[in-house]
């Protein structure tokens, strides 16, 4: 009595790792379809890779949720983006702009910043002028004035400015605004604090907080912050397309950031297409490669199979990993160039379990009968001899899966992975050359790490439960 597809189907799934198998790998295709779908392809080089995308993130700080376990309440990072706008002529010509947010911490927040993008304007630069009310009804007026620069002589309007660099003013290295805020100390509290010693206190003090007992600005005055931002325009076309306020906190995001602010949850998603790409399409060429050269070799034997024998043996004692990272330093860091240097070295041991299976199918009496009725070697060795050994090679296939996506992260761990993608190996590396280990930098370290492993694991697991599948005797074994 044959073993059907629904009685090899209905054996895989009693086994528990099957299960799980499948469950890690439909979890894992599905964040991936989401990442393909939100993420534009060239994420690597437009943003990954690029350090003024990352301008206005933290850097080296832990995931926000790690608050849990602290009893001192850190600021989270807060990236105000608004470009909700109201044009107002009345009098002077304005665009203004309103950011509310909510400050609860016990430290203070370490930086702050403005930004400006997309401005248009066709006749005076516009000038920028910021107002921040606290939550306890003071406010701090014109904290930032600036004027935006002239355009080039010769140039006609319209002038468009900070369409692909935005204009950025790191709010503590502004002398601006550190005279308004030594004005606004001394108009509220009647402080004589000069503009540099408010420089060298730190402003985000002043800006946050209020006078204790002794006159320090030690309390952090909580609630709803409101900042305003007034663009004072000279023609009525002009226009803002958006303006960014960033508080500068101690923590940030699912997984937090690098020491070059880029957030590592966002790094840790690309790598789940590019982990499964790698892993599917190096096992696919491997089991094709390592399966039609071992159908071939065992059914054709003589020169043929000596031929490809020695050439097995060969790649098999060589050390691979020191001439894959030969291969891939004079190849070039290319993602399709790794993937044709693990199938070059990856094939030579399944063509050789494959060939051991062709010898023994080979000898059974349909096979025999169908060259004594004059079939061709390439028809018996397609409709007779894959057949037979076309489970063992699927369940290959899912083994070599995690040793691709586990040489890759090698080779990106040496340094050698494509730079224009970020993969978990990549990560890892970044993190160890940077000394995130000794730093304390555990969030970059571990999460790369884990996901390797476990990626891995789900193929091993849908191998493991393919076994009583593939192998009789197994499946008498229960």
């Amino acid at each position: 009595m044959g073993f059907s597809a629904r009685d090899a189907l209905s054996e895989f799934w009693t086994s528990r790792t099957s299960k799980m198998g499948v469950a890690l790998i439909v979890i894992l295709f599905g964040i991936s379809a989401y990442v393909l779908v939100s993420y534009p392809l060239n994420f690597g080089t437009q943003y990954w890779n690029k350090p003024q995308h990352w301008a206005d993130y933290p850097k080296g700080v832990p995931p926000s949720w790690t608050q849990t376990f602290s009893s001192v309440r850190k600021p989270e990072h807060m990236i105000l983006t608004t470009d909700v706008s109201e044009k107002r002529t009345r009098g002077i010509m304005t665009i203004d702009f309103n950011i509310n947010f909510d400050l609860r911490a016990d430290i203070f927040p370490q930086f702050t910043s403005f930004s400006l993008s997309d401005l248009t304007f066709y006749d005076t630069p516009p000038i920028i002028h910021l107002t921040l009310t606290k939550p306890d009804g003071s406010k701090i007026e014109d904290l930032l004035v600036e004027s935006v620069p002239y355009p080039p002589s010769g140039q006609e309007p319209p002038y468009v400015k900070y369409v692909e660099s935005p204009l950025r003013v790191y709010m503590p290295g502004s002398p601006a605004v550190r005279n308004a805020i030594a004005g606004y100390l001394r108009t509220e509290f009647g402080s004589t604090l000069t503009p540099l010693e408010i420089r060298n206190m730190g402003l985000e003090q002043f800006l946050f907080g209020s006078p204790d007992e002794e006159g320090e600005f030690t309390n952090i005055v909580e609630g709803t912050y409101n900042l305003e931002v007034q663009v004072e325009i000279f023609h009525e076309d002009d226009t803002v397309g958006s303006v960014k306020f960033v508080v500068g906190g101690q923590v940030y995001g699912f997984m937090g950031t690098d020491t070059l602010g880029r957030d590592l949850a966002v790094g840790l998603l690309f790598g789940f297409p590019v982990a499964l790409f790698i892993g599917f399409i190096t096992s696919t060429l491997t089991t094709i490669v390592g399966s039609v050269l071992g159908i071939t070799s065992g059914y054709m034997g003589g020169r043929v199979d000596e031929l490809i024998q020695r050439v097995c043996d060969v790649l098999n004692t060589l050390p691979q990993l020191p001439i894959l990272i030969f291969l891939v330093f004079i190849l070039g860091q290319n993602i399709w160039n790794i993937i044709v240097v693990l199938v070059f070295f990856g094939w030579s041991g399944l063509t050789i379990l494959i060939r051991s299976m062709v010898l023994q199918a080979k000898q059974e009496q349909f096979i025999e009968a169908s060259i004594a009725s004059g079939a061709s070697s390439r028809w018996i060795m397609a409709r007779h001899i894959f057949p037979q050994v076309a489970p063992f090679i699927f369940t290959q296939m899912i083994f070599f899966t995690p040793g691709a996506i586990l040489a890759e992260a090698a080779l990106s761990f040496l340094g050698l992975g494509d730079p224009t993608l970020p993969t978990w190996g990549q990560i890892l590396e970044r993190g160890f050359q940077t000394g995130a280990i000794f730093l304390g930098y555990w969030w970059w370290i571990i999460p790369p790490g884990l996901l390797i492993v476990v990626t891995s694991l789900c193929f091993v697991f849908i191998a493991q439960g393919l076994e009583p599948v593939v192998n009789p005797r197994l499946r008498r074994m229960r």
